[in-house]
């Protein structure tokens, strides 16, 4: 079944680019390749999301970091703000929240 009106083509799956995902975390051996992955994220608009992580697998040294795109911190920030401007302005919640405790 499609959503497409009658005698309209959607393109397949596989023809539609591929969303950027908000957050990704990235792991590998800790080598020119795991680099170049991060540096490539970098060129996309990513940014570092805390510090990278390091393990040793008794062969490597196996590093992660996260990314994420800045949009996402900020849609993530707004939704936060918006919560918290909704507590502060429901004076009904905030007196029943502490009424009958001592």
């Amino acid at each position: 079944m499609t959503d497409a009106p009658a005698g309209v083509t959607l393109p397949a799956q596989q023809d539609k680019p591929e969303e950027k995902l908000s957050y990704r975390l990235i792991t590998g051996p800790d080598d020119r390749a795991f680099c170049e992955r991060i540096s490539t994220a970098l060129a996309e608009g990513y940014v570092l999301h805390g510090s990278p992580a390091a393990a040793y697998n008794g062969i490597n040294v196996i590093v992660a970091q996260a990314l994420v795109l800045p949009a996402a911190i900020a849609s993530a920030d707004a939704a936060v703000a918006t919560a918290v401007d909704r507590l502060d302005s429901d004076d009904d919640l905030n007196a029943e929240a502490f009424e009958g405790h001592a």
